[in-house]
């Protein structure tokens, strides 16, 4: 039995898990990490002040408010709220230490360009998990009249006039169409993004730059209308829930749960998970902002495709091939959006997971298997998700290495778990 401690540190280096204990209570789900990564970034547009509720604590947060600060930003974050005056703000370039620890730094590019015309930041960072090419946010900025120079790993945006265009999107990425929003928002005339993404996450933020007199309509569909006006006031916003951290504990509680209540999310948001988990027999209670999920026996073996949104959400891929590895026969995953998603598959093999791969995005994985807990390491952010949710019901315990990775998108997550039964240490 793990002996818990009662602090935690968020420069934790390691995660023990004890596997096999039932997971029964409520968690409450956080703010959306990825409505935060783009609201941060956002909030410099705001005349004087903007004020964020249900902020997530988690490392991105932190280092967005460190770029923040950079700029010249005064902020406060207390109690899930940040206040943020940007009355001292200041267009400087943003340097390499800071843009590349995570990918969400290049939204600074969409907000500098429509208070100053100008921007400069180093390649953004974040997971590794495929190419990620910004090309299509800087074709995107090139069709407004943005000069696009890429020198020394840095991006030098410059436009002498920023006019509205027909955007016409090749793949309707998240962080493109979020970018040209903040763009279009004080260019000149209209801007029209064409197989726009269209993620609750995006709804957020347009609700957000329309709290400070931005003019967009058509957020969370195929097309989104900007109008540009000249002058912003200030702002104010609450982050939904994260429906990806939602997910991770339904699965949890899928996997190993009694009564286990997921609180504070939006079911609307979580259809695609839902339906799978249904179809393969798990039993819920769905209300308007909470599910209540337990295990279930035999559970039927599922196939399940990633895909943009509202399809399966790539972010839940990674921690479902956990719960497929206890469903009774063969299911067969495959992911449709990033290329180097699977390098957590030899750490649930290691741990008995009987998992085959077809080729570099499509996994045929039977079950039930039974895990056993051994050592791990989290290579990237939903990684680390799966490789918890495999110790929460392996036989012994589990060490996890790189949890900075789950850090960066989960809000507490060791506390919110030991809350509802299971047994984890952290370790420095």
């Amino acid at each position: 039995m793990i002996k818990l401690r009662e602090e935690e540190s968020e420069f934790m280096s390691k995660l023990l898990i004890e596997g096999g204990h039932t997971l029964s209570g409520v968690i409450n789900v956080s703010g959306a990490k990825n409505s935060i990564v783009a609201i941060i970034p956002a909030s410099i547009l705001a005349e004087q002040e903007a004020v964020i509720e249900n902020v997530p604590n988690i490392s991105d947060t932190n280092d967005l408010i460190s770029i923040l600060n950079l700029l010249g930003v005064d902020s406060t974050f207390t109690d899930n709220t940040l206040k943020i005056n940007n009355s001292n703000l200041k267009n400087i370039l943003i340097p390499a230490e800071l843009s590349t620890k995570l990918r969400a730094s290049y939204y600074f590019m969409g907000a500098l360009l429509a208070k100053y015309r100008h921007a400069e930041l180093y390649y953004p960072g974040g997971c590794n998990i495929g190419a990620r090419p910004i090309d299509i946010h800087l074709k995107s900025f090139e069709k407004m009249g943005v000069q696009v120079t890429f020198l020394d790993d840095k991006y030098i945006l410059d436009a002498k006039e920023l006019n509205g265009a027909d955007i016409d999107l090749r793949f309707p990425s998240v962080g493109a169409t979020i970018n040209i929003m903040l763009a279009a928002c004080k260019a000149s005339g209209i801007t029209r993004i064409s197989n726009a993404a269209m993620e609750p996450e995006i709804v957020n933020v347009a609700d957000f730059l329309n709290s400070m007199g931005a003019k967009i309509t058509g957020a969370g569909t195929k097309e989104i209308v900007i109008t540009g006006v000249n002058k912003f006031h200030n702002g104010n916003i609450k982050i939904i829930p994260d429906r990806i951290e939602a997910g991770t504990y339904l699965l949890a509680g899928a996997l190993i749960g009694k009564d286990l209540v997921i609180n504070n999310l939006n079911p609307n948001h979580l259809e695609a998970l839902i339906s799978k988990l249904e179809a393969s027999g798990v039993k819920m209670q769905i209300d308007s902002d909470k599910i209540t999920v337990s295990s279930s026996k035999n559970l039927i073996p599922i196939n399940v495709k990633t895909l943009v949104y509202p399809g399966f959400v790539t972010d839940l891929g990674q921690p479902m091939q956990v719960f497929l590895a206890r469903c009774n026969g063969v299911s067969l995953f495959e992911e449709t959006i990033y290329e180097n998603r699977m390098q957590h598959i030899k750490y649930l093999q290691k741990m008995g997971a009987k998992i085959k791969m077809d080729n570099n995005n499509i996994a045929l994985i039977k079950g039930p298997c039974h895990l056993h807990g051994t050592s791990v390491t989290a290579t990237d952010l939903r990684a680390g998700a799966t490789l918890v949710l495999a110790a929460l019901i392996a036989k012994g315990i589990t060490k996890i290495d790189g949890v900075k990775h789950i850090l960066r998108g989960y809000d507490s997550l060791p506390i919110k778990l030991k809350k509802v039964g299971a047994k984890i240490k952290i370790v420095e």
